[in-house]
């Protein structure tokens, strides 16, 4: 089924093997240790933790929307071998048709081998781009839900992590993919690697269950659009999915819960328009907080100049929407498509204080 790609594993990696589980945290028993009933059983309004990755565990290499640069795809490849993993992937993988990658039936197939194989631990999806939405109608969702498996990735993957969140209970994570960070130069940014295996590795015993994302001074620093302090799950992730998900079965329930927002290559009359989308279809209301991450690559429309008028760049279109709302909202959190991309759980419970300096994000393990 999948390709030959065992693992030498670094003695780094080999010494982190001998971590164990932290007790108390959010995270689902092992396979070998989770009654059969588990899931079945577990309350709509408590989202199943993935196991959290060890050396030695074996992630999937899979591209559920546009096609794949193979060296980048090594090189995460190699990282990931380097930390102790096992790295698998379907001969197909680098298949390519038009700009998906691949057929829907093929892409489909991948995700579905990911979550039914008790070999695979892991899914790391390899980009984003387009096309995931285009296989929900094709997965068994009973089934996914049946087998939790760790999922990363980001941008178009937003969609997946809003289906997983829907219809399978499941939190996943939004963080770099293997061709972007992963894939990236050996010398990738250390704030963004740090919260990545923060997030999908085993803690350390005695580590602490919750923690905020520590945000250095090189990072784009976090401000507060509006105060407070507020506790909820975290949902969203890319604006463009967010909305192209609404009036489907895998649009994002917001009420009481802190939604996430990020984009790249928007002109903000079109981020305007999205959110104004999500404002008509009720999305706005009842928020619990926001997190704005990074707009980045802003575009305008060829045959218009850009308006100096504030109201109506990205941040003005943002306050606009936001601003006045009665919940805290930081602005600028550095995650999405910048180099300094945080890892988030995306149906997790997250704490956001406005009122702090920088305003800060924890994410509330201790609180499945």
């Amino acid at each position: 089924m999948w390709s030959d790609l065992f693992v030498v594993p670094f003695l780094a990696g080999l010494a982190l093997a001998i971590l164990l589980p932290l007790a108390g945290c959010a995270s689902s028993p092992r396979p070998s240790d989770r009654p059969a009933t588990a899931v079945s059983a577990a309350p709509v309004d408590a989202p199943v933790w993935p196991v959290r990755l060890r050396p030695g565990d074996t992630i999937l290499f899979a591209a559920p929307a546009g096609a794949l640069d193979r060296e980048r795809m090594a090189r995460a490849r190699a990282r990931l071998e380097m930390r102790g993993y096992r790295v698998v992937e379907r001969d197909d993988l680098y298949a390519e048709e038009g700009y998906l990658a691949g057929s829907d039936e093929r892409r489909a197939a991948e995700l579905m081998q990911g979550f039914l194989d008790p070999e695979i631990d892991a899914i790391f999806t390899g980009t984003g781009g387009y096309g995931t939405m285009r296989l929900f109608d094709r997965l068994d969702w009973e089934a996914i839900r049946r087998n939790p498996k760790l999922v990363v990735g980001f941008s178009d993957i937003t969609g997946l992590h809003a289906a997983l969140f829907r219809k399978a209970n499941f939190v996943t994570f939004h963080s770099p993919s293997p061709m972007w960070t992963l894939g990236g130069a050996l010398d990738a940014e250390e704030f963004t690697l740090t919260w990545f295996w923060r997030g999908v590795e085993e803690a350390p015993p005695g580590a602490a269950c919750d923690y905020a994302i520590d945000v250095p001074v090189e990072a784009p620093q976090p401000v507060a659009m509006a105060p407070g302090k507020a506790r909820g799950r975290l949902v969203g992730g890319n604006l463009s999915l967010v909305a192209a998900l609404e009036g489907t079965p895998y649009a994002v329930e917001t009420r009481g819960r802190i939604l996430l927002l990020e984009d790249v290559g928007e002109a903000s009359y079109r981020v305007d328009r999205m959110l104004r989308q999500l404002e008509l279809a009720g999305r706005l209301e009842d928020l619990a907080g926001v997190v704005l991450g990074q707009f980045t690559r802003e575009t305008a429309r060829e045959d218009a100049p850009r308006d100096p008028d504030p109201r109506y760049t990205t941040e003005g279109v943002l306050r606009h929407y936001f601003e006045k709302r009665g919940v805290p909202v930081i602005l600028n959190f550095p995650v999405g498509h910048h180099p300094m991309n945080a890892t988030l759980p995306i149906g997790g419970v997250v704490e956001i204080d406005a009122d702090a300096d920088p305003p800060r994000l924890s994410i509330l393990e201790s609180h499945p």
